[in-house]
């Protein structure tokens, strides 16, 4: 597929990845990617915003041409990593007269990242703007969305947002404009979910930042564009906000069904008392799914057996996860059988320290469960339905 035009002077150079399947050689793309590459040609000057991953550079260069882009002036560069950077390099070959624009700790960044040499590099402020004839620029800081170095840009005159991953979506579509919007949603609270969620905090203030803007488009560096951009920011709004839903996030693992029968047992006392249960099997979950759940989740439980006196590989892996992603869950327990003894519970409550969660008290039993464990998960449930209610979530 060539180069799209979004508007005039503005067209969509980037690439559609439609075969890839796993980012950072950990997330799970069971869609596809895209890396969104703008160009905009103003009457004195032409800017090339952000490029493609390595992979993918001779199809932007293969855009350019059928433009007929003889001259770019200026790459706006909104974050380091090499989805969007890659390219540079070879862009910069092609045009030598073009300046990178980005700000001074991108800079560095793209300096170690690819060597490009100093005086390739035109730095600019927070709200600085930039002429290309009869269209301005403005420079936004957008740090941890999801790099420090993050920024956006703002073209005034058309009232476009260049959001770099902010808002974006990894899904590889033909649509350039968002048209299946629970497909989009999806795609992009998984997006959110694996890459934006630890940094909530920093996603608020910079929402806040962009709010008096006059924002008709969204531009984002995965994904369509979005032309009716409060459908992305409500979607956002909510994800960040403290909120919770009454669910509970069930990940487990069991190795000869003791574990798995705790699991039944309290994902149906749950669901008895109007709780929404998802479970995850550990062995054959995709992640990416997991950490949706985990956006809205009042209460996650990890479920494991014991193995050599601690949880279950898959287990840590589950409380590593849910400790790095941050998500804004108030409650948290731990079920699960062993052997002969060993220290499970206090080494998953001690991998939970990011959580701002109430570890509730776990229920761990000696074999097959009896019928006074399944008592104590009952119990469990009750808890979990107390703080629930207390929480006004049901």
């Amino acid at each position: 597929m060539g180069s799209r035009e979004l508007k005039s002077k503005f067209h969509s150079v980037g690439a559609i990845d439609w075969d890839r399947r796993l980012f950072d050689e950990l997330i799970p793309l069971p869609d596809g990617t895209s890396y969104n590459a703008y160009l905009i040609k103003g009457s004195e000057k032409t800017a090339l915003l952000d490029t493609v991953d390595p992979t993918k550079e001779e199809e932007l260069v293969a855009h350019l041409k059928e433009l007929d882009i003889e001259r770019i002036d200026y790459v706006v560069s909104h974050h380091a990593e090499q989805d969007h950077s890659g390219a540079i390099p070879r862009i910069l070959k092609d045009h030598p007269e073009a300046k990178v624009v980005t700000n001074p700790k991108c800079k560095s960044m793209l300096m170690d990242l690819l060597h490009i040499s100093d005086d390739k590099f035109t730095t600019v402020d927070d709200r600085e703007t930039l002429s290309l004839g009869d269209k301005t620029l403005e420079f936004l800081y957008t740090p941890w969305v999801h790099w420090p170095e993050t920024m956006s840009t703002y073209l005034r005159e058309d009232k476009i947002l260049f959001s770099c991953d902010f808002f974006g979506a990894h899904l590889a579509t033909n649509d350039l404009f968002v048209k299946d919007k629970a497909l989009v949603y999806e795609s992009a609270k998984r997006y959110y979910a694996e890459i934006m969620m630890p940094f909530r905090a920093p996603i608020r203030k910079n929402l806040e930042k962009i709010k008096d803007l006059k924002i008709e488009m969204i531009a984002p560096s995965h994904g369509p564009v979005h032309d009716e951009p409060e459908f992305i920011f409500d979607a956002y709004r909510d994800w960040v906000s403290d909120q919770v839903k009454n669910e509970v996030v069930l990940p487990y693992v069991s190795m000869h069904g003791s574990t798995k029968r705790m699991v039944d047992h309290l994902a149906e006392a749950l669901t008895e008392r109007g709780i929404e249960v998802k479970q995850f099997n550990l062995t054959a979950t995709d992640i990416g799914e997991l950490a949706m759940a985990l956006v809205d989740a009042a209460t996650v439980v990890i479920a494991s057996p014991t193995v050599l006196v601690g949880s279950h590989p898959a287990a840590v892996y589950a409380a590593y996860l849910a400790n790095a992603l941050r998500p804004k869950a108030k409650f948290a327990s731990l079920i699960g059988s062993y052997g002969w003894g060993g220290k499970m519970a206090d080494q998953i409550t001690g991998m939970l320290s990011n959580l701002k969660a109430e570890m509730l008290q776990p229920v761990l039993v000696k074999g097959h469960p009896k019928d006074e464990d399944f008592r104590s998960l009952d119990r469990l449930a009750d808890e979990i339905l107390r703080k629930h209610k207390e929480q006004k979530l049901c």
